[in-house]
C-alpha cells in the first residue's frame, strides 16, 4: 500500500465502504450534540443566576412553591370573608378592650354597615 492509495494530504477521499450519507449524519449528530451541550449550560446558568437572586432577597430557592403556598393561605384574600355581625362584634370588642378610640369606633362601625 502506497501513501497514495490514501490520498494526498489536503485532498479529501472517501472510504468506498461507508455511504456517503453517513458524513452527512455524523454531522447532525454532532452539531446536535453541541446545541444540547450549549443548551444545558444555559440552564444552569440560569438556574444558578435566579437561585442567587432569591438567596440575595432572603428566599431559599428550594421551597419557592411551599413558601407561596404558606402565603397563599395566610392572605386574607383567600379567607373566609366574615359577616358583618362578625365584623361589627369584632370591632365593638376592640373598642371595649382600647385598643381603638371612640372616633375610629364610630368610623370603622359606619364602614362594615356601608359594605
Amino acid at each position: 500500500m502506497a501513501i497514495d492509495d490514501f490520498g494526498a494530504p489536503g485532498r479529501e477521499t472517501h472510504n468506498p465502504l461507508i455511504p456517503p450519507a453517513y458524513d452527512l449524519v455524523w454531522t447532525l449528530v454532532a452539531v446536535g450534540g453541541i446545541v444540547t451541550l450549549l443548551g444545558s449550560v444555559a440552564v444552569l446558568v440560569v438556574t444558578v443566576y435566579r437561585s442567587r437572586r432569591m438567596v440575595a432577597r432572603g428566599q431559599n430557592p428550594l421551597t419557592v412553591p411551599e413558601d407561596l403556598a404558606y402565603r397563599a393561605m395566610q392572605a386574607q384574600v383567600l379567607g373566609p370573608v366574615p359577616t358583618r355581625e362578625q365584623r361589627l362584634a369584632e370591632l365593638d370588642d376592640l373598642h371595649r378592650r382600647g385598643v381603638i378610640s371612640d372616633d375610629e369606633h364610630r368610623t370603622a362601625r359606619a364602614e362594615a354597615l356601608r359594605a
